[in-house]
């Protein structure tokens, strides 16, 4: 398929929802139709978003104003997209919910994780999860598609070759600690996102019971890999950016260059994943700034074969590919294009 399609965002006024909007206007195959803001109809969209300034001349409108279109971004916060997904399905062929709202597969594990019960768990078998990596051939015949968690993707990512190559020792679980940017709270302000009390810091937020741990485990078992898994969090002094550190112990026996294999295996023909280990240089691990504005993830290992510990290291822009730059991939496999198209931005250095 490569005629141009419609797409509307539903909940465009938000961070994630302005690097969506900011991908799809120079997509060559997409025409932005819609963007919603309920607080914000009316107004022109850079003002909000003002890197958008001279590329749109469009506003925000609310979504009860919805018209009919080819694909719908569901940008709402968590909880909303699922209240009123028949709604949503009835205005486009195609979605991609960039929310939590149809993440897992079990209807159970969004009590388990989210403290809620799904409001509508017939349609979680509808949903594809959205990070082509591990989904590729069932997101190009989807129509329904869901957001991944940024730091689940980050964490995913940094393991997922250990998985696949059954290299894990299940006895002993996985530790992963994820240091995360600011722009990961949202755009709505609070005490803990104010300048005074976010600037500078190092604080631990989630030490337990992060919720992404629920995907990270939902990927595992994809491998036939059933383990502890254990995530904790700490926000740090960034706007955008995450960086994965987990410590997975392996099999007796297992020697460097396995690891190696199982990486190149598993991402040698990834478009978007690329292997970062290398014995010199500033940059010779994974690393979050880089990759700003970029759709890429970074992975790299390093392997302490005394302890049969391998600290798998994975580095994402927490909204571009671990939200509104996988939506994107997901939607281009979906529609039969490049995954590629509107993702080649390679990032920035310096910044």
């Amino acid at each position: 398929m490569s005629s141009t399609l419609t797409a509307s965002i539903v909940g465009a006024s938000g961070y994630t929802g302005g690097e969506l909007l900011r991908l799809l206007l120079q997509h060559p195959y997409i025409r932005v139709q819609q963007v919603t803001s309920e607080r914000l109809d009316g107004q022109f969209v850079h003002f909000t978003h003002p890197n958008l300034r001279g590329r749109t001349t469009l506003k925000f409108s609310t979504a009860d104003s919805l018209i009919p279109c080819d694909l719908l971004f569901l940008g709402l916060p968590h909880g909303s997209a699922m209240a009123r997904i028949e709604t949503f399905a009835a205005l486009a062929p195609r979605i991609v919910d960039l929310s939590a709202d149809f993440r897992l597969r079990d209807a159970g594990d969004y009590d388990r994780w989210y403290g809620h019960p799904h409001a509508r768990p017939e349609w979680l078998s509808r949903f594809v999860y959205g990070l082509p990596e591990l989904h590729r051939e069932a997101l190009t015949a989807a129509t329904h598609v869901s957001g991944v968690g940024c730091n689940a993707t980050a964490t995913t990512l940094a393991i997922w070759p250990l998985a696949k190559a059954q290299l894990i020792d299940t006895a002993r679980g996985v530790i992963c600690e994820v240091k995360v940017g600011s722009s990961e709270g949202g755009a709505a302000s609070n005490d803990s996102t104010h300048h005074p009390e976010r600037a500078g810091v190092m604080r631990s937020f989630a030490p337990t019971g992060h919720r992404h741990t629920a995907e990270v485990l939902q990927a595992l078992a994809l491998a036939g890999v059933t383990t502890d898994v254990h995530l904790s969090a700490t926000a740090v002094d960034n706007v955008r950016g995450v960086l994965a550190t987990a410590h997975v112990f392996v099999h007796e026996g297992v020697a460097e260059r396995e690891l190696w294999k199982a990486y190149r295996d598993a991402y040698s023909s990834e478009p978007f994943v690329r292997i970062v280990k290398d014995r010199v240089g500033l940059y010779r691990y994974p690393e979050p700034k880089i990759l700003s504005g970029s759709n890429y993830a970074d992975v790299g290992f390093e392997f302490d074969a005394t302890s049969r510990r391998v600290v798998a290291l994975g580095a994402i822009d927490n909204l571009m590919k671990g939200a509104a730059g996988s939506a994107l991939q997901c939607a281009n496999l979906m529609c039969g294009w490049d995954e590629r198209l509107g993702l080649e931005f390679p990032g920035l250095h310096p910044i």
